[in-house]
């Protein structure tokens, strides 16, 4: 049974100490800047680099998915493969994420009115833009936390627990979840609010994050950390989608388990426990990419297996006239 005596304090809320991390370049002139946070961990837990406040209380938001999943599989949720992916997705809204929380809710005995998600349009522009010319509603399956909702529903079911309220924070569920972060990332919930998609939202600091997600993909085989990196990994784009960056960097980078999050946060481990998290202050997921680009770098990742992260050229009159330009170094000790 885990203890929560060996865990550290919660972090301080305060307002966030960010630092640049990126520069808007346009024409040779630096035209915006953005601040943020990033932290590197070794492959042993140690901090190798870390730039801005790694420290403080934020909001993981959907970068936590695959922490609540681990929770999940641990109260008894029998998924694998691509329908666990899809548990711990930010998904698209793309056909084979819908049927896939449609054959979540169906294996649950559940209908989509039973979820409690927000109503909303698919995630990806194009699929958006299909679904808005069909003359299609918002809905609760095409949000993109419908995946994790539907794994919710059912790991409260078996467990006999209530499922109208499976979102309150103090619910038997969600109660189990909160305990999983707090044991994956080493230390005590700072904040509980509500996440956009409506599900109870945990305030840890970016180290803490990081050395969460270290943890998972770390796990010895067969645990459920072991089987939702297997998932994610095996199947990135149930995870977030065909066009989705997230999926070409597990793509990319051999062994990688990567998730984002709304508000420009970004966490990826690699296989021996390496691990980088980003915290991007305005949100900008221009930003987001590139500086996880880079701290990967950091990590020791092959620079060529990045190549393709390092920043959308930034266009004037339709022709590459600028970037996002990484800061040097990010602030490596």
């Amino acid at each position: 049974m885990f203890s929560t005596t060996s865990l550290a304090d919660a972090p301080v809320v305060r307002a966030p100490r960010h630092a640049p991390v990126a520069q808007l370049v346009r024409g040779g002139v630096i035209e915006g800047v953005h601040h943020g946070s990033v932290v590197v961990l070794g492959a042993d837990g140690t901090v190798e680099h870390q730039l801005g406040d790694a420290e403080a209380a934020f909001y993981p938001r959907s970068a936590v998915k695959p922490l609540q999943a681990v929770a999940m599989l641990r109260a008894g949720l029998p998924l694998d493969g691509e329908l666990l992916s899809l548990a711990a997705a930010s998904h698209s809204g793309e056909e084979r994420h819908l049927a896939g929380t449609r054959r979540i809710l169906e294996l649950a005995g559940l209908a989509e009115d039973d979820l409690r998600n927000v109503p909303d349009l698919p995630f990806d522009p194009a699929v958006r833009d299909t679904w808005v010319r069909a003359g299609r509603a918002p809905s609760r399956l095409a949000q993109n936390c419908s995946g994790k909702h539907a794994a919710m529903l059912w790991t409260a079911k078996l467990n006999g627990w209530s499922l109208p309220d499976y979102l309150d924070p103090e619910h038997p569920l969600q109660r189990a979840i909160r305990e999983t972060v707090e044991e994956l990332t080493g230390q005590r919930v700072a904040r509980v609010t509500v996440d956009g998609c409506g599900a109870p939202l945990f305030a840890i600091s970016l180290t803490g994050l990081a050395r969460a997600l270290s943890r998972v993909v770390t796990a010895a085989p067969g645990t459920p950390e072991a089987r939702v990196a297997d998932a994610m990994r095996d199947h990135a784009e149930m995870a977030s989608g065909a066009t989705r960056d997230v999926a070409a960097l597990m793509r990319a980078v051999p062994g990688l388990l990567a998730k984002d999050g709304f508000e420009g946060v970004q966490v990826a481990a690699l296989p021996d426990g390496r691990a980088v998290a980003v915290k991007i202050a305005d949100g900008a997921d221009r930003a987001r990419v590139p500086v996880a680009a880079a701290a990967l770098a950091l990590a020791g990742v092959d620079s060529a297996l990045l190549a393709e992260f390092s920043g959308a050229p930034l266009l004037g009159g339709g022709v590459p006239v600028g970037s996002v330009r990484v800061i040097d170094g990010l602030g490596a000790a």
